[in-house]
């Protein structure tokens, strides 16, 4: 698409929204500066670098075999770099603890160090990205249905020290980063069938939480994760969305919302005033969640762009984290995150250029009629306008032509993988 036709159809589109009282070079300053978090695991489908053995367990599955993914770090790196230049703003990359860099040594769980991620401090700062973290419970011969709420005293030591170290290594990326680290702690205990214990596990998840946040740490911060379920542990998940709002509330944590996490017909939008009532911060995984599976590619529909209104219309693009959770293996991994990651931003500058002033005084004096007729006509109003000059100004492919740069990595780079 010619320069020259996009920035007349931004001066046109600035003129329009400058009538219902919008600044779009308000809102492009805006979104310049809101980073997304990009999660690592859609390169290689949750694989990561250890060299413990095993497959993907605790409720994961990535489906599909598209030819292509990253098998070993510096393949991951290339890809995050493709990926990154095709999206447009900066932003942070998503690690989880099964991403360290261990050579050839075997380093279990319980013995991962910040040295183990050094060199992703390093490549980050040369590539201007900061880091977040995850700590790993799920694909472990510990894992089980049970981490940090498992009975036997010496499996759940384990997990905790995992967990206590994950916040370590996050607290040092906090460090050399100049800006904190976001540790997520997501456990995917649970049973596939009924039990009678329910009460117990909660207990013993609680402990071991107190026990892993015992240490006061100023470079990194703490999220805790919920799930509804997972393949294999249908019947009950210890850390339900009920526990941990409780949990975070009561010693102040930040609660992670997962699109993917919840009943199908639940507004996770409608979740974020309310936590933002009683907690200084929210975390958000951002997903797809189609029957079932709660990992597809993110794409701009009404879910995603709820949420994103809601962030902007409780006035807290400071408070809430956003990220990106999905792993799909049956496309391009590096068209997934493009994808994915547009659509997020699509739904925040919508977000940002709604008529949000108008609408509150209409509805402040009673008038639903305006009220809706304004919500709907600004759904036509030419946002995608302002997007493209968003591209642009971001030297980034405009509109579909990232198409073009992904399959062509794929014929030069990622087709030659085997």
């Amino acid at each position: 698409m010619k320069t020259q036709l996009i920035e007349k159809a931004y001066a046109i589109a600035r003129e329009r929204y400058a009538e219902i009282g919008l600044d779009t070079e308000k809102t492009l300053d805006t979104l310049q500066r809101i980073p997304l978090s990009l999660h690592c695991w859609q390169a290689d489908d949750v694989t990561g670098f250890e060299h413990l053995g095993g497959s993907l367990t605790g409720g994961i599955q990535a489906t599909g075999n598209y030819p292509g993914k990253a098998r070993n770090i510096d393949e991951l790196r290339a890809d995050l770099l493709k990926a990154t230049s095709l999206i447009p703003g900066k932003h942070r990359l998503n690690l989880h603890a099964i991403y360290g860099e261990f050579g050839s040594q075997a380093v279990d769980r319980d013995q991962v160090e910040p040295r183990h991620f050094q060199g992703w401090i390093d490549w980050a700062k040369e590539n201007g990205m900061k880091l977040d973290f995850n700590s790993t419970s799920f694909s472990h011969p510990k894992s089980g249905d049970l981490s940090l709420a498992h009975p036997d005293p010496a499996i759940r030591d384990f997990w905790i020290e995992h967990t206590r170290r994950c916040r370590a290594i996050a607290e040092e990326m906090g460090r050399a980063q100049g800006d904190p680290s976001i540790l997520n702690v997501w456990v995917h205990d649970g049973s596939k069938d009924l039990t009678v214990n329910r009460m117990k596990y909660r207990e013993l998840l609680c402990d071991s939480l107190d026990r892993i946040f015992e240490t006061k740490y100023t470079h990194m911060k703490d999220c805790i994760e919920s799930k509804v379920f997972g393949i294999g542990l249908e019947s009950y998940t210890v850390g339900s969305n009920d526990f941990y709002i409780g949990y975070g509330v009561s010693r102040r944590k930040i609660v992670t919302l997962d699109t993917g996490h919840f009943h199908p017909t639940e507004s996770v939008a409608d979740k974020i005033s309310s936590l933002l009532l009683f907690l200084p911060e929210v975390m958000l995984h951002v997903s797809r969640p189609v029957r079932w599976d709660s990992d597809h590619v993110t794409i701009l529909n009404d879910d995603t762009l709820e949420l994103c209104r809601e962030i902007v219309r409780c006035n807290a693009l400071d408070r809430v984290h956003i990220g990106l959770d999905y792993f799909d293996a049956s496309i391009n991994r590096i068209g997934a995150y493009v994808i994915g990651s547009r659509a997020t931003q699509k739904a925040l500058m919508l977000a940002l250029l709604e008529p949000l002033a108008r609408l509150r005084e209409y509805e402040a004096s009673g008038q639903g009629f305006e009220r809706l007729a304004l919500l709907e006509e600004s759904k036509s109003l030419p946002w995608n306008a302002v997007w493209d000059e968003f591209c642009l100004r971001n030297d980034v492919p405009v509109g579909e032509a990232f198409i073009a740069d992904v399959q062509q990595y794929e014929h030069d780079v990622t087709s030659k993988r085997g």
